[in-house]
C-alpha cells in the first residue's frame, strides 16, 4: 500500500506547538496522543533493519506508537480484534441499531467523557436488554457488542454508539428464538425508553457531581437554568436509527474491519496543507451525502481532533449478554447446540494469540508481506535493531 502523501502526523508537527500555545496547558491524554502521533514510525521510538535473504536488499522499519488515536496503528489492531470476534458470529441475521444524543448534551459529554460516556453505554445496554426480556418481543438473552463514536464527518463533536445485534434471543431452556428477519425492536419506544434512561442517569450524574459544572457548563449550576434545559431534552425527538440488517455474517466481518477501530480522521482523507490551514474531505449527510472540502486552520484542526481523545484506559468498545466477557463461552455454544451448529474449541484463542503479525496480513489480504519487495523471491528477514534516538517527548515537556 502507498504511503498517504500527507499524514496527520504532519499537521500535529508543524501546528501543535501552536495550539498548545493557544490553548493549554492540556490534559495529559492530548499530550499523550499528540506526542504518540508525531513520533509513530519515526526514529524516535526506534525500530529495525530487515534484510532479504535472498538478495541483501535491506529496508528499514520504525515502530509503530499504538496509540488507539494514530491514523498509521489501527489496521493490524482491527484485524486482530477482528479475528478474534469471527469466532463469536452465529448463523443468524444481524441488525445494526445506532443510537445518538441530541447536541445540547455534547458540552456535558466534551467536559466529562469518562462519566458521560460510561451513562451513555449503560442506557443503551439497559434499553435494548428491557426490549430483549419483553415477552411481546423474544422474552430471552440478546447479545450484541457495541462502538463508541464521538465525531461526525466535519471532525465536530456527534457521540454516538453503534450495535450489532444478532437477531434473535437465547432463551431460558437452551432454545434459539428469531426475530423477524426485518424487525428487532419498535423504533419510536426504543428511543423513549432510552432518552428516559439516559436523562434518569445524566441527573443523578450531576447531583453526585460525577458530571462537573465547569466552564461553560457553569450556568447549569442555577437550577431553574438546568431544568429548562432538562425539560427541553425531554421534549426533544431522540434519534435511534435500525440499519438493514446485514446480508449475513461475512456481511457483519466486514462492517467489524471497518468500523471499530476508527478513528476521527484517516490518514487518505486529508486533502491539502500549507501555511495558511489544512483541508479534508467530508461527506455533507445534510446535502444528499455530497463530497465536499472542508478548509480550516492548522490550529483550529487540531482543536477538533482533540476533542476525540477518549480517556486513558477507558473501554469503547464492549460486550453485553451472553456476548459478555464472564459468559461468552459457554452461552455461545449454548447458542450454536440450539441453532445446530458445532461449537468452537476452546484452543483456538491461544492459537490466535501467538500469531505474527505478517502471519495474520497473510490470511485476510493473500499478501505475504516478507516478501522481498526487490527480487520478489527472498523473504525479508530482522537484520539489526535501531535504538531510539531520544526520549519521548512527554518526558522534555514534563522536563522543561
Amino acid at each position: 500500500m502507498n504511503k498517504p502523501i500527507l499524514e496527520v502526523a504532519d499537521v500535529f508537527r508543524i501546528g501543535f506547538a501552536d495550539y498548545n500555545s493557544a490553548f493549554g496547558p492540556l490534559q495529559p491524554d492530548h499530550y499523550k496522543a499528540a506526542d504518540a502521533i508525531m513520533a509513530c514510525r519515526t526514529s524516535l521510538l526506534g525500530g529495525h533493519i530487515d534484510r532479504c535473504d535472498h538478495c541483501n536488499h535491506e529496508r528499514i522499519s520504525y515502530n509503530s506508537c499504538r496509540n488507539r488515536h494514530c491514523p498509521k496503528c489501527q489496521a493490524l489492531l482491527r484485524a486482530q480484534w477482528v479475528e478474534h470476534r469471527i469466532s463469536d458470529l452465529l448463523p443468524v441475521h444481524y441488525f445494526h441499531v445506532v443510537f445518538t444524543i441530541p447536541e445540547h448534551l455534547n458540552a456535558f459529554a466534551l467536559r466529562n467523557k469518562k462519566a458521560f460516556y460510561s451513562i451513555f453505554f449503560q442506557a443503551v445496554s439497559e434499553t435494548l436488554q428491557a426490549f430483549a426480556h419483553d415477552e411481546k418481543y423474544l422474552g430471552g438473552e440478546i447479545a450484541f457488542f457495541a462502538v463508541l463514536h464521538t465525531w461526525g464527518q466535519n471532525l465536530m463533536d456527534h457521540p454516538h454508539i453503534h450495535c450489532v445485534i444478532p437477531g434473535g434471543a437465547l432463551m431460558e431452556n437452551g432454545c434459539w428464538k428469531h426475530c423477524p428477519k426485518n424487525f428487532l425492536f419498535p423504533i419510536k419506544p426504543l428511543s423513549v425508553l432510552f432518552k428516559g434512561k439516559l436523562l434518569d442517569y445524566f441527573k443523578k450524574a450531576i447531583e453526585t457531581g460525577d458530571i462537573e459544572l465547569c466552564g461553560n457548563l457553569q450556568q447549569y449550576k442555577n437550577l431553574p437554568v438546568l431544568q429548562a434545559l432538562i425539560d427541553t431534552l425531554y421534549k426533544t425527538q431522540w434519534v435511534v436509527y435500525v440499519k438493514p440488517p446485514f446480508a449475513g455474517p461475512k456481511a457483519v466481518i466486514k462492517y467489524l474491519g471497518r468500523y471499530t477501530h476508527r478513528i476521527a480522521i484517516s490518514n487518505s482523507r486529508l486533502a491539502s496543507m500549507d501555511d495558511k490551514g489544512v483541508a479534508f474531505k467530508w461527506k455533507d449527510y445534510a446535502d444528499g451525502n455530497r463530497q465536499k472540502i472542508m478548509p480550516l486552520t492548522i490550529v483550529e484542526f487540531i482543536r477538533r481532533f482533540l476533542l476525540h481523545v477518549i480517556p486513558t484506559g477507558f473501554v469503547r468498545i464492549r460486550h453485553y449478554g451472553f456476548l459478555s466477557n464472564r459468559s461468552r463461552k459457554k452461552k455461545l455454544n449454548q447458542c450454536r447446540k440450539a441453532l445446530g451448529v458445532k461449537p468452537v474449541e476452546q484452543e483456538n484463542s491461544t492459537d490466535k494469540k501467538s500469531r505474527h503479525w505478517y502471519d495474520l496480513v497473510l490470511q485476510l489480504t493473500g499478501i505475504d508481506p516478507t516478501i522481498c519487495p526487490v527480487c520478489k523471491m527472498g523473504h525479508m528477514k530482522m537484520h539489526k535493531e535501531i535504538p531510539a534516538t531520544s526520549p519521548p517527548l512527554m518526558a522534555v515537556k514534563t522536563a522543561a
